[in-house]
């Protein structure tokens, strides 16, 4: 019997690279429902009391990016300084130009349409070019229902679950950062056990660690995992580091596309490197690799 272990992570909506992934589409799913052809590449970046939007955006719609981006962050749940980010008085700075013309040149038609002279071609406005090159990955297995890897499945559902808890006010003091990780044993190939689980949750300064750890462990960890892969050796570390208060933009800047692997398989399959956040779908690094898991799917 060959054993092996694999280790997958997820983070929370408030984690500063998920703000800017949010942020990043908010914006992009702002023109797109007013502007279905427009070309969009965004970017945001965040730290203490900043956000940075910036990108290329060729569109004949306009959109509030500012009012998207402090929407953003309030739904995300950093509404105050006493919680590190404050979506009101946060300074946003946008820096936006047009797409190049000559990467226009190359989306606009695609080679096959601008070499066809028939009348099917030429009217066909969906007919387009890729932005770019790039490579492309999918994946599915059937160890979870949605076809996903189980650890990558197991901490996304933990990562919703402490968001979930924090806003129903099951635990209140719990903040919008935070990160899971799941490691699983397989026997030669198939999932066994849980070999060990991490939760780390950003929260207020008046909640003792004994309590955190007490509360996240029934209210987020056991509701989780599957009970057939938990035994006495399965091992629960819930903010090992002892203290997590300050967290959010304030503890760490934030970035589009830093979160790839979470986004995708959890180092389970390839990744071609090339994120998805606020990528119109000209873009391969997004639209092929959601064709690709389509077709892995199926």
């Amino acid at each position: 019997m060959v054993k092996k272990y694999f280790t997958s992570e997820s983070v929370t909506e408030g984690h500063p690279d998920k703000i800017c992934d949010q942020i990043s589409d908010g914006v992009l799913d702002a023109i797109l429902s007013k502007d279905p052809d427009a070309r969009v590449a965004c970017e945001t970046a965040c730290t203490t009391g900043l956000v940075l939007v910036m990108g290329e955006i060729t569109t004949n719609t306009y959109v509030d990016i500012q009012a998207i981006a402090r929407e953003t962050i309030r739904k995300i749940g950093y509404d105050s300084s006493d919680k590190g980010f404050d979506c009101d008085t946060c300074a946003i700075i946008t820096s936006i130009h047009e797409q190049s013309p000559d990467i226009a040149l190359g989306v606009d038609k695609s080679l096959e349409a601008k070499e066809c002279s028939e009348e099917s071609c030429i009217n066909d406005k969906y007919d387009t070019g890729a932005g770019d090159q790039g490579m492309v990955f999918g994946y599915a297995c059937d160890e979870t229902k949605e076809l996903m890897p189980l650890p990558i499945s197991l901490a996304h559902r933990m990562a919703k679950k402490l968001s979930e808890v924090r806003k129903q006010g099951v635990l209140p003091y719990l903040r919008a950062d935070g990160k899971t990780q799941v490691t699983v044993e397989y026997r030669d190939g198939v999932p066994a056990r849980i070999d060990s689980v991490v939760v780390s949750s950003q929260h207020s300064e008046a909640v003792e660690l004994e309590q955190i750890r007490r509360d996240i462990i029934k209210e987020v960890i056991i509701p989780i995992l599957p009970a057939e892969f938990v035994d006495k050796n399965t091992k629960f570390f819930v903010n090992p580091t002892g203290r997590f208060v300050v967290g959010g933009p304030k503890g760490d800047s934030g970035l589009t596309g830093r979160k790839i692997i979470v986004d995708t398989y959890g180092g389970y399959a390839c990744h071609g490197g090339g994120a998805f956040s606020g990528k119109d779908p000209t873009k391969v690094d997004r639209s092929a690799a959601y064709m690709a898991r389509y077709i892995a799917k199926r």
